[in-house]
């Protein structure tokens, strides 16, 4: 991975306070929900995670299903519009949206803006178990981008 994470300031502890993190994606439904749920599972401690999109829809269910059968449970979650996070600070925002998502949010507010591509898995077609494949790809991309991301 290219990207390198500097922290927002300068002796900025990471075990003295937890670090807000915001997900942007376009319908804040798989890949920012992943992304939250990643990163609240794994990195928790360090870091309050938040996702939201473009616009709001639904959580989807293929998410759901793919982070139940790595033991994150995202079903509580609410898709969100990014205005909803209005006027907040994060110290971090990161986007999650490919190349070719021409609708992805771009965060104005205060905070690390860094963007990390991941392919939408909601684009997948064929069997169930096809799309699932494509699901889970990208949650193990996402999983193993942001752990290295956080853990450099």
């Amino acid at each position: 991975m290219n990207q390198q994470f500097y922290p927002p300031q300068a002796g900025k502890e990471f075990s003295n306070q937890k670090l807000k993190v915001l997900f942007l994606c376009v319908a804040n439904s798989c890949r920012s929900q992943m992304a939250e749920g990643l990163a609240r599972h794994y990195l928790g401690e360090r870091f309050d995670a938040f996702s939201a999109g473009y616009m709001s829809t639904y959580v989807n269910p293929n998410a759901i299903k793919v982070m139940a059968e790595i033991g994150i449970d995202i079903s509580h979650h609410r898709s969100k519009e990014v205005s909803e996070f209005q006027g907040e600070k994060f110290d971090i925002v990161i986007t999650v949206c490919d190349e070719g998502d021409v609708l992805c949010p771009v965060w104005l507010g205060e905070g690390n803006n860094v963007h990390i591509p991941f392919y939408d898995p909601v684009q997948a077609r064929g069997t169930e178990e096809e799309v699932l494949a494509v699901f889970r790809l990208v949650r193990d991309e996402m999983k193993e981008k942001l752990l290295a991301l956080f853990n450099n």
